[in-house]
């Protein structure tokens, strides 16, 4: 068992004016006596066979469910040589899936950070009614199977639904067509966003936000120069996070697309045709496409655990000078 004593906050004037040293001095009272100090905090630690084993659980599991299928996917990848991968991500479907998800992907993220700056500043800036209703509608989508997601829209805009009449007669094509894959994937990825830029602006607070507007700066300087720099790690965040799901959906995807190949398949959905396909040589190939997205998924990874460090110590900071300007 070890302890932990505990030191006053850096903001103490003694701290600036004393140096580290004199400032952890007992400090004086009235009296001229010295101040009793603060009781040490204690830190317990759980038995070594209560963490090893949950350690050993956790390996194990990540192991079986995460790392073995992925190495497993390579594997397979390459069981027929290095010919078949390269002849599988240079066929002229696995290009055109390849531009399709890409621009797909661009789409929706454009059209989430819009949507996810809107919403994370309305709800961490500012007082209104129904702004707990707003909260869990943006959850909404992580609550849906991706496969409903898709009927829904099916409903919305096929030929039989809702707007599909209107849209038919005037030859505009949503579901089967690029139109309605962008809705869909941005439906499932609209949260990533906004559910990161909400605890990073309620975290770095408004103070030089309301400074930037008393010194004369308009909306969109006091945006660009003040706000964005302060969110930027959690704006990134989200955008890796969104990026990562739209590249690799599958369920809402495959039931507004109509699988038509080289007009509407992207990856995920030209990874099913290729393993639904004869012999080990098409089995090899979904697998070479599939380690495709398994590298992007690698790489986003990497990011994610970059950003996610910087965001939590951004976040830090914010507290850290938060609790400075109010003492």
């Amino acid at each position: 068992m070890s302890s932990l004593l505990e030191l006053p906050e850096l903001g103490e004037p003694a701290a600036l004016a004393a140096g580290f040293g004199k400032a952890h001095r007992p400090a004086a009272n009235a009296a001229g006596s010295p101040s009793p100090s603060p009781p040490p905090k204690v830190i317990v630690r759980d038995p070594w066979y209560i963490r090893w084993p949950l350690i050993a659980l956790v390996v194990v599991f990540l192991g079986v469910m995460v790392v073995v299928p992925l190495v497993n996917v390579f594997v397979q990848a390459f069981s027929l040589g290095w010919g078949v991968v390269q002849e599988a991500l240079t066929d002229r479907y696995t290009l055109l899936a390849i531009r399709l998800t890409l621009i797909v992907t661009a789409l929706s993220l454009a059209l989430n950070i819009v949507f996810g700056l809107a919403a994370a500043w309305a709800i961490a800036r500012f007082r209104f009614p129904g702004k707990t209703l707003l909260t869990a509608v943006i959850d909404l989508p992580f609550s849906i199977s991706p496969v409903v997601a898709g009927l829904l829209f099916v409903l919305l805009f096929g030929a039989q639904g809702y707007f599909g009449p209107w849209l038919h007669g005037r030859h505009i094509d949503i579901i089967f067509a690029v139109p309605g894959i962008v809705i869909t994937t941005t439906f499932v990825t609209l949260p990533f966003i906004a559910r990161e830029l909400i605890p990073v602006l309620e975290a770095v607070g408004f103070e030089e936000e309301q400074a930037a507007r008393t010194l004369g700066a308009r909306s969109w300087q006091m945006f660009w120069y003040v706000t964005l720099p302060n969110i930027k790690w959690g704006l990134l965040y989200g955008i890796l996070l969104c990026n990562a799901r739209a590249m690799g959906e599958f369920g809402a995807v495959s039931v507004v697309s109509g699988k038509l190949a080289g007009q509407t398949d992207t990856l995920p959905i030209h990874i099913e045709k290729l393993y639904q396909g004869l012999g080990s040589r098409a089995t090899a190939s979904a697998f070479a496409v599939a380690g495709l997205l398994a590298c992007l998924a690698l790489v986003t990874l990497v990011l994610k655990s970059f950003v996610e460090w910087r965001t939590r110590r951004q976040l830090a900071e914010a507290a850290e000078s938060t609790q400075e300007a109010r003492t």
